[in-house]
């Protein structure tokens, strides 16, 4: 069980994180950095949450245990014929019979190992699934703070270009070539970037506490995360991921979840055979002297099946059961379709940025810059060029998260791991 648990987790070390880069802008601090794949193995080691789960499979092991139990035989005693009168005063003329009696069960008590058998199974995979959905919370924080990361780098970046359009603009004013407003505004510019980068950094510092959280941790013992966004990984067709749909854990608990009420309708029916007990003994007549051997058997009459109502409870629970695997499926499918068209997006999205529209940007604005020196163009223009170009590696930044985020959901969804990207 524990091994294709950690295969779960290890399914959501996503290769996009696998492979580390260097510590991202943060604090300098001399803590060091961690990987995905630490975080999920702290994560199923020591989240506090999951500590219960070994239990319930115990429980569900010790319920196990009991229904193998066969019911213990029943010792008898009857006296009969004693302290009447005449002959049959005292013990005189007693008959004293001792018996031992077996409950002959028809099957029960197989259907209940068989329900128990099924229930172990069930808290198995309740307990696989809670460990994925926790390895898979731990990748979404880990994502959090890789954004931030990112986000505090493009932040800088800002910081660093409003420094350099100051200096610009300073020059222009002091040669009396530019309006002291410009400078003005420039400055005011510097100093909302700089604003944009102490929020991210508190972002950075609760999203660092967050992610320690999932292992236990209120303080955490690294300084940063170690990742990349600027990859995509080469997705597999969406057909393959459908193919593997049926690896969701969720899938395979309905299907557990539906042997389980069949084992019930089982049980149930078998309980409407009731139990036989047989016994035998011996039997002492005093007033012979003599031992004679004795023995019977006790047959309820099924009169009335008082037991119809379980069976067609226990009928209706696994005609449930496929209702909602079939459920299950669908909506399954559904997300799956509707998350691989948002990742191809977001793939697109991510290439045009990268090809097309920041080197363009880039080309534009150290065009613009040298016009604004030479006096061609105005503060404004340069400055919306600069506004351009930070937004569109911005929106490179968020592409790139919004498809690792849409990642961890396939490979929760599928167990589908994916290739890492070229060169990686």
């Amino acid at each position: 069980m524990w091994s294709t648990i950690a295969r779960s987790c290890a399914c959501l070390s996503l290769s996009i994180f696998a492979s580390a880069v260097g510590a991202q802008t943060g604090p300098p601090v001399s803590r060091p950095a961690i990987g995905l794949p630490e975080a999920l193995a702290r994560t199923v080691a020591r989240n506090p949450e999951l500590a219960v789960l070994g239990y319930r499979i115990e429980a569900a092991e010790g319920r196990l245990q009991q229904a193998d139990l066969r019911p213990n035989p029943e010792l008898g005693v009857n006296v009969q014929d004693a302290f009447g009168t005449d002959a049959y005063n005292g013990f005189d003329s007693t008959e004293t019979t001792v018996t031992l009696g077996w409950v002959l069960e028809r099957g029960v008590r197989e259907r209940l190992i068989d329900e128990a058998r099924t229930d172990v199974s069930l808290r198995t995979l309740d307990a696989e699934i809670v460990r994925v959905d926790a390895a898979a919370e731990t990748a979404r924080r880990f994502l959090d703070c890789l954004a931030y990361q990112g986000r505090l780098q493009n932040a800088a970046d800002a910081v660093r270009l409003a420094e350099e359009t100051v200096a610009a603009v300073r020059n222009r004013v002091e040669a009396s070539r530019a309006p002291e407003a410009e400078l003005s505004r420039a400055q005011a510019e510097l100093a909302r970037a700089e604003l944009v980068v102490e929020d991210y950094e508190h972002e950075l510092l609760s999203g660092y506490h967050r992610l320690s959280a999932q292992w236990g941790e209120t303080q955490p013992d690294f300084a940063s995360v170690d990742g990349e966004l600027e990859s995509i990984s080469t997705v597999e067709p969406l057909e393959a991921l459908l193919a593997r749909a049926g690896q969701n854990p969720e899938l395979a608990r309905y299907l557990s979840e539906q042997r389980l009420a069949e084992a019930q309708l089982r049980l149930a029916e078998a309980r409407a055979r009731p139990s036989w007990i047989a016994h035998a003994g011996l039997r002492r007549y005093e007033l012979s002297d003599d031992v004679a051997l004795v023995g019977g058997i006790t047959i309820p009459l099924p009169v009335r099946n008082r037991n119809q109502g379980r069976i067609a409870e226990a009928r209706a629970d696994v005609a449930r059961t496929q209702a909602q695997r079939e459920a299950a499926r669908v909506r399954l499918e559904t997300a799956l379709f509707v998350l691989y068209q948002e990742l191809r997006h977001n793939t697109q999205l991510a290439r045009r940025l990268v090809d097309d529209v920041i080197p363009r940007i880039e080309r534009a604005l150290a065009d613009t810059r040298r016009a604004y020196e030479l006096g061609r163009y105005s503060y404004l223009e340069w400055s919306v060029v600069q506004e351009e170009l930070l937004e569109a590696n911005n929106d490179l930044l968020e592409a790139g998260i919004d498809a690792r985020r849409i990642i961890i959901e396939l490979e929760r969804l599928t167990g589908v791991r994916f290739a890492p990207p070229s060169g990686q």
